[in-house]
């Protein structure tokens, strides 16, 4: 079928090219009769202005800025390298991506990121923001200045944000309370399940909702289970590894254990220097070269997990949307939540292949534990 360009709607509207580009494009010296005929036809042909096109023509450059969080998290690194590989894919396409490190724990050093930015520099900005006033307000000035904000993997709704892209995380935890409840069923003997939690911190809106959807379903499913206190972590795999030794001296009858944000390799290792791999039932989130290795092996029991490259390619899209004043397919820009167990673990591509699992990345201390 034909594609309806500006040449049909300018001939059924009888009007002039230039006539129909003014009021396409809203610009002012049309006459509401005009404008009335010119809309008219584009209802009736069903055009659909071609936004590639017409950006092309003009030269129009999209400069996006995403700010993902710098450490040891295998997840963010991942986030970032496939950001950065997205990046030179796009240039082609007149998007110029930059990413800059922040970091997630500092609410103060990522709202004076947000602040510096502005139309002179950027149009749109992809954040993992945590959930704090400031970083609330260093959104919402953003956007006032013109600039589109989307949310990536941690969510900020009460900002004045145009998107979230990220999992519905409440739905993580509560699938993670699942699958506690699923393999931990018969292995009850008589006594209440102890269950502990491991965060990065509840003060990232992600690691709350994770949380609390988790505890729903102990409450609505599973009250024999008792949830121990929740541990924050903060993403780091050396405290992650105290904090878990800690955890499994404090409760020797640990049955389950859900680690609701980073530091697997800290978990990972605690569990198998105390000879608990596998007792304990422990749940994760993201697949990367350290958690693989031990999902293989039985000591994660099932990762949670959520596509980066997935997330990346959806926020580009979204912002170029937002830019130029389009709409978004909800359908596609949809993120998925992967359950994964040593059965239906994909082909290790994209950015953690590159990424090998050895001691020599792994944090010293861990390294000499023996960490994966």
């Amino acid at each position: 079928m034909q594609r309806i360009t500006i040449h049909d709607v300018a001939r059924k509207a009888g009007v002039s090219l230039a006539t129909v580009d003014r009021v396409l494009n809203r610009r002012p010296g049309v006459r509401p009769a005009t404008i009335e005929k010119v809309e008219t036809a584009v209802k009736a042909l069903g055009y659909t202005p071609d936004v590639f096109a017409a950006n092309l023509a003009k030269r129009r450059l999209y400069r996006l800025t995403f700010l993902i969080p710098n450490g040891p998290n295998a997840f963010m690194a991942d986030l970032r390298q496939e950001a950065e590989r997205i990046a030179s894919r796009v240039a082609g396409e007149r998007v110029a991506l930059t990413v800059q490190d922040i970091d997630a724990f500092d609410s103060h050093s990522v709202a004076g990121t947000l602040a510096l930015l502005d139309r002179t520099g950027c149009d749109g900005v992809a954040v993992v923001a945590p959930s704090s006033p400031e970083v609330r307000a260093a959104i919402d000035r953003l956007t006032l200045r013109g600039v589109p904000v989307v949310t990536l993997v941690s969510d900020h709704p009460t900002s004045a944000r145009a998107h979230f892209v990220g999992i519905d995380n409440m739905a993580a935890g509560r699938v993670a309370g699942r699958l506690l409840g699923r393999f931990l069923a018969g292995n009850r003997q008589g006594h209440r399940a102890r269950i502990g939690f491991i965060a990065g911190s509840l003060g990232l809106r992600d690691h709350a909702e994770r949380h609390g959807g988790c505890l729903e379903v102990f409450e609505e499913l599973y009250p024999e289970f008792e949830p121990v206190r929740v541990r924050e972590g903060r993403d780091d795999n050396d405290r992650t590894y105290d904090l878990t030794r800690k955890l499994l001296a404090e409760h020797p009858d640990l049955a389950g254990l859900y680690n609701i944000g980073a530091g697997n390799r800290g978990v990972i290792a605690a569990l198998e220097e105390a000879g608990q791999a596998g007792r304990v039932t422990f749940i994760a989130h993201e697949l990367t070269p350290y958690t693989r290795v031990a999902l293989e092996r039985g000591t994660i029991a099932a990762l949670i997990a959520q596509d980066p490259g997935h997330e990346i390619r959806s926020a580009v899209r979204v912002l170029k949307a937002l830019i130029d004043g389009q709409p978004i397919l909800d359908a596609q820009e949809r993120i998925g939540i992967d359950i994964f167990l040593p059965e239906n673990l994909p082909p290790q591509t994209g950015a953690s292949a590159d990424r090998p699992c050895t001691d020599a990345i792994a944090p010293v201390r861990l390294a000499k534990h023996g960490a994966l």
